[in-house]
């Protein structure tokens, strides 16, 4: 069966390039869009073998749009697809829940060698697990949603909050929290941390959910399943 393989990349002609290529590669392209909002959308629908990301989108930050697919238990395999190249980038597109990343410009061989390894090792993805959880990360307006209600987070909020729920019921620890929340490297002390934290769980209040960012002492953070 061919892997299938979902494109977002705000470059028409590159968007276009890519889509040939990749089906005369013998993939089938599922969709090729050129917003995160759009991506998000169809790949929650219908989740691909693989995704091919660009950071920076009109509407999202790639990276944040990975993030929130991890939260909803979307496990797709993601390669990023950047001219961002230094370390710091890779390393938060890593952070964000990546599993490859190709700088531009790149070799279309290289490209294919790497999706067709990570479509080997993909699991399978449902659309029913994107709903076992109850809160909705929504990476284009920075805001999350449950039970009718949507609060706003700032870029910092909606990345820790993003690492969390994308491994919820085990103990995320501080210095991965610390390296998804702030991708560029920041130097941040513990008690920075804690007050996003603490922010969080007021904005959970706000959505009337029984759940909550529990204290692990001495290590970091977990929501409870």
């Amino acid at each position: 069966m061919e892997p299938s393989v979902a494109i977002a990349e705000d470059d028409r002609t590159l968007r276009a390039l890519l889509s040939r290529g990749l089906r005369e590669e013998g993939f089938a392209v599922s969709c090729a869009v050129g917003s995160g909002g759009e991506l998000l959308d169809r790949v929650m629908a219908a989740p691909p073998d693989v995704i091919v990301m660009d950071i920076g989108l009109p509407d999202a930050d790639g990276r944040d749009v990975v993030a929130a697919l991890r939260a909803r238990d979307i496990w797709t395999p993601v390669l990023i697809l950047t001219a961002r190249g230094n370390l710091t980038d890779r390393l938060s597109g890593f952070h964000s829940g990546a599993d490859d990343y190709l700088p531009k410009p790149f070799s279309f061989a290289e490209l294919i060698v790497r999706l067709r390894s990570l479509a080997r090792r993909a699991i399978p993805a449902s659309a029913d697990m994107a709903e076992s959880v109850g809160l909705r990360l929504d990476p284009t307006g920075h805001c999350v949603s449950a039970n009718g209600v949507a609060v706003s987070l700032t870029p910092t909020e909606f990345r820790l909050l993003a690492a969390l729920e994308a491994r919820r019921g085990t103990v995320v620890r501080r210095a991965a929290l610390i390296a998804a929340a702030w991708p560029n490297g920041a130097i941040v002390h513990d008690n920075t941390l804690d007050a996003y934290v603490t922010r969080l769980r007021r904005k959970l209040r706000e959505l009337k959910l029984t759940e909550a960012i529990e204290t692990v002492r001495g290590v970091g953070y977990r929501v409870a399943e």
